[in-house]
């Protein structure tokens, strides 16, 4: 068997781990992405908080300096399950070389008409963590942003993202935890009180806590080296970091070693 066909064969069995009906639910909502008042209205909300902790980390593991113009000059980033875009642009700005990826058809064409309107060149593909993993390509930061909780494979899916980062980098992963009270907040909350998103986007059960994150990232090759929670304000209306509340949504970072 030829390696050409070995890839192959990996990247087909990678489509495979693919669930047909996450990728539907957010594809039914793609031109929806860039609206701040429309169906990703919450994600719009969270994004300046999670931009801070993913500038933060990347700097820190980087060595760079995040006030500067272009930080991130030189660096590759990928963004896993990049929607339209929305933290690929942030890493363009900032000098990152960078490459989004999403499994849905119909992100891909938002994101990239977007990014063209804005003057950016963003590397937008459809494919998977899997399939990319399977060409053998490396990256000095993978974030993994709000993904884990909608494959069907966790483990499998953490293993093959890991094997994206380059020695000496770092994954940035995003989820939520599964307790009573991100059942309160996530599901009944955010999707039948508020409004914020379509009934059953999210599965609690899928939901991840964060001991079994940083096992499954250890398992996978990767050394945890922290972990936020995103905590959201109902009166100031906003989201904030927590170094000690991850009781449900929560970011951490893990490097490869050297």
């Amino acid at each position: 068997m030829t390696e050409t066909a070995t890839q192959s064969e990996r990247a087909a069995a990678a489509d495979a781990r693919v669930d047909a009906a996450e990728i539907a639910k957010f594809e039914a909502m793609a031109a929806e992405w860039w609206d701040p008042e429309g169906k990703f209205k919450p994600l719009h909300m969270l994004n300046p908080c999670r931009l801070d902790y993913v500038i933060a980390q990347i700097a820190a593991t980087h060595g760079r300096d995040p006030d500067a113009p272009r930080p991130f000059e030189g660096l590759r980033i990928l963004d896993i399950g990049c929607g339209g875009g929305l933290l690929c642009e942030p890493m363009a700005r900032l000098g990152a070389q960078v490459t989004g990826i999403d499994p849905a058809p119909r992100n891909i064409p938002v994101a990239a008409l977007h990014a063209r309107q804005s003057g950016l060149d963003i590397d937008y593909r459809v494919t998977t963590a899997e399939a990319m993993a399977a060409e053998g390509d490396r990256f000095d930061a993978v974030l993994n942003m709000e993904v884990v909780e909608h494959v069907p494979d966790p483990r499998a899916y953490l293993r093959a993202c890991a094997e994206l980062v380059a020695p000496g980098c770092c994954m940035i992963t995003s989820t939520i935890n599964r307790n009573a009270r991100s059942f309160a907040v996530a599901i009944l909350g955010a999707e039948y009180v508020m409004r914020w998103l379509p009934k059953g986007t999210h599965d609690w059960r899928k939901f991840i806590t964060p001991s079994e994150l940083e096992g499954l990232l250890a398992a996978a090759g990767l050394q945890p080296v922290d972990a936020t929670g995103f905590v959201f304000n109902p009166i100031a209306w906003s989201w904030r970091l927590s170094g000690r509340d991850l009781s449900v949504n929560y970011v951490t970072t893990a490097l490869k070693p050297a």
